[in-house]
């Protein structure tokens, strides 16, 4: 068996993708693998395989160790992604970003869950051939999509009618995430129900968090902050909406739309070049808030418009299936332990 060791502490906040990514990979693993990878969690012990998940300081302390076996990186951010997040000193930013780039490129192998991200990586000064896309999933045990009966039943729990539009979001509160778009468009059509769950994983260190948290407190009438949901009640609400939108300036490979893919409901989408990377041809594009505008008033006349969107969104969980990373999991695993033995 080879012996992988997960470092990690993306599962300690709640309502983070690279938690829900993390978690995702595990199960997959222990339910398919459990014959070829004796998989722990944080353990010093010696490994042939060290896989970082997140970068706490006593992570990239344990690098320097030879018990680690082959290192390998997950980048789930860069420091330029991180602006819009959180606020911190500049002084204290400076280093901190300085520190993400050294962590990564401690490693002896990177994976990235966007394309995009290879050449931002080779800028900062990490070698391209060490750098490796693998994309995320979603289990579909988790997020599918249910029996109309049952989605009417959780309309009618959370106080919302059958003929009512949802349109719902769901990430952290913060700038990056256009959560501002997403209060406007709430303001803009008062016809429609406007859900977004998520709260502040980074507390009051968010960027904007003052602000936020009044825009929450005053929230129109059909709009609702739902605050952290957790995962296994999320996927009543995909289910539930008739419009899953995120506005977002800046992501990776949100897991949050592959959730909706998964549960069959139809995507909106700031049309941001890593979508267009890895998900083209499967959610609607808009450009700004006025087409993401256009577009929803377009559904709420004529809801057969979304109709093509499901087949697409079912058409993208097939591909971002756990069958097929499945199987690009166990190659990438079994591969670096063959590297790893000829380094020896």
């Amino acid at each position: 068996m080879i012996k992988i060791t997960m470092f990690s502490s993306a599962d300690k906040v709640a309502g983070q993708g690279v938690g829900s990514a993390y978690i995702e990979l595990i199960n997959l693993l222990k339910e398919r693998f459990s014959k070829d990878f004796d998989i722990k969690i944080n353990n010093y012990g010696k490994s042939d395989l060290s896989h970082y998940h997140t970068i706490d300081p006593q992570f990239y302390l344990s690098t320097f160790s030879k018990k680690r076996g082959r290192r390998i990186g997950y980048v789930h951010f860069l420091p330029e992604t991180l602006e819009g997040s959180i606020k911190l000193p500049k002084l204290f930013r400076n280093i901190f970003y300085k520190y993400v780039i050294s962590f990564y490129k401690r490693m002896d192998q990177i994976v990235v869950v966007n394309p995009t991200f290879i050449d931002k990586l080779v800028a900062h000064g990490l070698d391209r051939r060490k750098i490796k896309y693998i994309p995320n999933f979603v289990s579909t045990k988790n997020f599918y999509e249910k029996t109309a009966e049952e989605k009417a039943n959780f309309r009618k729990k959370i106080g919302i009618s059958e003929d009512k539009l949802i349109v719902f979001g769901d990430g952290q509160v913060q700038e990056r995430k256009g959560i501002d778009d997403f209060y406007k468009l709430a303001q803009d059509n008062p016809d429609i129900e406007f859900i977004w769950a998520g709260g502040f994983s980074f507390g009051k260190i968010t960027d904007g968090y003052d602000r936020y948290k009044d825009m929450i407190e005053k929230a129109p009438k059909n709009m609702k902050f739902t605050g952290i949901v957790d995962r296994n009640d999320l996927v009543n609400y995909y289910n539930a909406c008739d419009l899953f939108l995120l506005p977002s300036y800046d992501e990776l490979f949100p897991m949050s739309v592959l959730e909706a893919f998964s549960c069959g409901a139809p995507v909106l989408l700031r049309d941001l070049e890593l979508y267009q990377a890895i998900i083209d041809g499967y959610y609607q594009p808009a450009k700004d808030r006025g087409e993401m505008n256009d577009f929803i008033r377009k559904v709420a006349k004529d809801h057969s418009i979304l109709d093509n969107f499901k087949k697409k969104s079912r058409l993208a969980t097939d591909y971002y299936s756990e069958d097929h990373l499945s199987k690009i999991w166990y190659e990438f695993y079994t591969d670096q332990y063959k590297i790893a033995k000829q380094d020896k």
